[in-house]
């Protein structure tokens, strides 16, 4: 009976006035950025002014104001819009549906992944974020030429490009599936409408229309989430009771001190892979350090990042107790089990559906916020790559000039190309459902050595190099090996599933729970039964001890000729006082480029 009521279910005249409500803002935001309040700007700009403005640095421009204005809105945004775009950058509808399906089926442990969002804000603020600052650079990927070689820096950048095209199924295609499960909107169609929206505004607008759109679409999806539930809480059979059935079914798990790697969540795991994890995708991609740079001063950069962190985890946390909620709603009846659904990612919309789809607006609301972390994810990787291509590619790799007219067209033909991409890697993944856990490998392998290598330039002084390239190898093939190796052994039928009990007592059909086949992991080759939290920190740590160690071997980096600006501020007090003292002629060449007649 519930699955025909599922099946059965379509939006009401109120849900799409919401739904609809929602798209027409994003393109009047695209509207308004790219054309009306340019034009404004233009009328202004006609009245004569004292040249008390900073003229253009050359370096760090994109070749024109105009491209600077597109790209990094000429670094004088707002805070709070910003902070607002930087949880969008981050989190997208995978992070929603995930972190709850993660918490009905694992437990509750997954929870202190608020307590490492925490500290790794803390990270970004005092050890990352001031070197990107005090360089001014346009791209986070300039760094690595400047610490070590262009080569490094084009490496990063086409890891950088890879790891974001891969990236684009996740945002739209989970969130489709979703939207299609609640609303019976065909799957395609919905691909469609959010890539082609996300490509107006972002094309439109540049950068300062993803920021503004992010803010209001964070705060749709927030309140979505929220109201969801609090209203759920309010229908549920009270608190005391959910915490009973949680404890009963294994799911209220906060200590579990256990020392093996190969469980999927303890203590440790959470907060060392999570930290790992949410510092090298924070302080160095791309699509982060483009928004700090968007910011006038680092005290804002850093206000910014603190809103950031407090809002993720607020965010995180609810995302945690919705996780509680469904269990306490099918604790008697697995919909995975009983046919209602046919994947993870479904769960939260079928929960919103049975508690509170009977409210109008709701579910028109619901499917607002993960529509909107859909295209404000889209967009900040749209911007963002797009600048990555012209800052790195085309003028850092290939050393070319483009012209601002050629510039500009470079960089709005990426934001269409990827649209495409991502429409068509949309259609790939139906046929190839495989394909999305080698996504998930590659965006590991990639977030963990990149982020190895800027924390080796900022924190190990003596790093060259030569010791660069072969612990970034090192890395990669190590990272990249457990990924692979440990998605083979899954298919394969060799790991055990460490999901938590679930019962089909309650269901109203007669269901019978499938036998789980248990396996003896102990042939399974160790490296391969890890949890997934511990392959990225194995990815830094490779970088940074064999960088480290090769450095000293093959003609250490002489710390009096460094220009301390590439190195972090809590290292400073470890660097010889020459450093200071403005007698390296190759660090005032730096400083010029980059404060030119400031």
């Amino acid at each position: 009976m519930e699955s025909s009521g599922v099946k059965s279910y379509r939006f009401g005249s109120v849900d799409y006035v919401v739904f609809l409500g929602m798209i027409v803002l994003s393109t009047s935001t695209g509207i308004y950025f790219g054309c009306i309040k340019k034009g404004k700007k233009k009328i202004e700009e006609v009245e004569p002014t004292l040249p008390t403005t900073v003229p253009e640095r050359r370096k760090h421009d994109f070749g024109s104001e105009k491209m600077s204005e597109y790209l990094l809105g000429s670094r004088n945004l707002k805070v709070f819009p910003v902070a607002m775009s930087l949880i969008a950058s981050y989190i997208s509808g995978v992070t929603i549906l995930g972190t709850t399906s993660e918490i009905y089926n694992y437990g509750t442990q997954y929870w202190f992944i608020a307590i490492a969002i925490v500290l790794q804000g803390i990270a970004v603020s005092y050890i990352y974020i001031p070197v990107f600052s005090a360089l001014q650079v346009g791209s986070s990927y300039e760094y690595l030429e400047m610490r070590f070689h262009s080569v490094i820096r084009s490496i990063a950048s086409f890891m950088f490009i890879l790891d974001e095209i891969l990236f684009l199924p996740f945002i739209v295609y989970v969130p489709a599936i979703a939207l299609n499960q609640v609303s019976g909107i065909n799957l395609h169609v919905i691909a469609v409408v959010i890539v082609i929206v996300c490509v107006f505004y972002t094309f439109v607008g540049g950068i300062k229309a993803v920021v503004h759109t992010d803010a209001w679409q964070v705060l749709v999806m927030f309140l979505s989430v929220l109201a969801v539930a609090a209203l759920a809480t309010y229908y549920a059979n009270g608190l005391d009771v959910m915490f009973d059935d949680a404890s009963k079914g294994g799911r209220i798990i906060f200590t579990n001190t256990n020392p093996s790697p190969y469980v999927r969540h303890t203590v440790w795991s959470v907060l060392i892979g999570g930290f790992s994890y949410w510092t090298s995708f924070n302080a160095v991609n791309q699509t982060m350090v483009q928004r700090y740079m968007s910011l006038p001063s680092l005290k804002k950069a850093r206000a910014s990042m603190a809103i950031f962190t407090i809002g993720v985890a607020a965010f995180v946390s609810v995302c945690c107790w919705v996780g509680l909620l469904i269990f306490e709603m099918y604790k008697d009846c697995d919909p995975l089990s009983a046919g209602l659904i046919t994947h993870d990612d479904q769960l939260l919309p079928l929960f919103v559906v049975q508690s509170v789809g009977h409210i109008y607006g709701m579910p028109g609301l619901f499917i607002a916020g993960i529509f909107g972390a859909a295209l404000s994810s889209l967009s900040v990787v749209l911007n963002s790559t797009s600048l990555v291509i012209l800052e790195d590619i085309v003028r850092g790799c290939f050393k070319m000039q483009p012209s601002e007219r050629a510039s500009t067209i470079l960089v709005k033909s990426t934001v269409i190309v990827l649209g495409l991409v991502a429409l068509s890697l949309v259609f790939v993944l139906e046929q190839l459902s495989g394909i999305l856990s080698i996504c998930t490998s590659m965006t590991a392998i990639a977030a963990g050595t990149t982020f190895g290598l800027f924390t080796l330039g900022m924190l190990v002084p003596w790093a060259n190099t030569v010791g660069t390239a072969v612990g970034g190898i090192a890395s990669a093939l190590l990272a990249g090996w457990i990924s692979f190796g440990t998605q083979f052994t899954i298919a394969a039928g060799q790991l055990n599933s460490q999901k938590l009990p679930v019962s089909v007592e309650g269901c109203a059909a007669n269901v019978t729970l499938p036998e789980n086949v248990w396996v003896d992991e102990e042939q399974v080759f160790p490296l391969y039964r890890l949890s997934y939290h511990w392959i990225n920190p194995i990815g830094v740590a490779t970088v940074l001890v064999v960088g480290a160690l090769v450095s000293l071997v093959t003609k250490p980096t002489n710390m009096k000729t460094l220009d301390p600006d590439l190195i972090s501020p809590v290292i400073h007090r470890f660097l010889p006082k020459e450093c200071f003292e403005g007698r390296n002629p190759q660090a005032q060449v730096h400083k010029n480029l980059l404060h030119t007649a400031s």
